[in-house]
């Protein structure tokens, strides 16, 4: 939506198969999230009920609902999948999942001790039903950092070769871990070693800060896969994707368009 003359970066349209924006709800209210549904919408593809809040929140049928009328899809996080795994229920969350009706499931090794290939397994039986949005990179920031450029990349493809849609390169909420140092900088040699080695519209990185978002549109383009936004910032990240904030306003301008009058 342009409401302007303004000459804009163009974006795809909903469906769409990349640009994807990817919010976390952490247990917003309904309230909250009708607004933020109804103001933000057409930039809005994924919401992911964050870790286990799915299993406490008493508005998650009408939550569902509300994003199902509005062509937004939405899934559990990986750690609700690991709790599952962790008590032998793995078949309880294929039920969980299909009881609400969902098309995406992410599939994650972030916490407990589930080898790379064991989870490339229920990669593979979950992709039959669902489909899987894994991810790569651990919770813990020592464990993350032990992790070789070369690692994340054959994870990376281990998991899409096993039938993931897309795999998200771990950050946390907090920018603490994964893609990210403990003390929340960017690994930037690591993210350009990925981004080297394996298809971008293949990859979802996780980018809760404004500064991240900024780069990563800096990096790829208006286009890539940003997830773990802040529900309230899904419009300041189109902002940056469109080059409408300070922090990308001249990276994504054509030069033939500056024009100073």
């Amino acid at each position: 939506m342009n409401h302007s003359t303004l000459q804009l970066p163009a974006r795809t349209a909903k469906p769409r198969q990349s640009g994807l924006t990817m919010a976390i709800d952490g247990g917003l209210p309904l309230g909250t999230l009708r607004d933020i549904v109804a103001s933000a919408a057409e930039y809005l593809d994924f919401v992911k009920f964050g870790w286990g809040t799915a299993i406490v929140s008493g508005e998650l049928g009408d939550k569902i609902e509300l994003l199902s009328a509005n062509d937004i899809d939405y899934y559990f996080g990986g750690t609700l999948f690991e709790k599952f795994v962790l008590q032998g229920r793995f078949d309880d969350f294929r039920a969980f999942c299909e009881r609400f009706s969902c098309k995406y499931a992410e599939v994650s090794n972030g916490t407990i001790d589930l080898s790379n290939q064991e989870k490339v397994g229920y990669v593979r039986k979950l992709a039959e039903d669902f489909t899987v949005i894994s991810e790569v990179g651990f919770k813990d920031s020592e464990r993350s950092d032990q992790l070789t450029p070369r690692q994340w990349v054959e994870y990376v493809e281990d998991d899409l070769a096993a039938g993931a849609r897309l795999v998200t390169l771990e950050a946390r909420e907090s920018a603490s871990s994964g893609i990210f140092r403990a003390n929340g900088d960017l690994k930037e040699g690591l993210v350009e070693e990925v981004l080297a080695e394996l298809p971008v519209e293949t990859l979802l990185f996780e980018a809760p800060t404004t500064d991240a978002q900024a780069y990563m549109v800096r990096r790829v383009g208006p286009d890539v896969n940003l997830g773990n936004v802040p529900p309230t910032a899904v419009l300041s990240l189109e902002t940056l994707r469109l080059g409408l904030r300070a922090d990308t306003l001249l990276d994504l301008e054509q030069p033939e368009e500056v024009s100073f009058r």
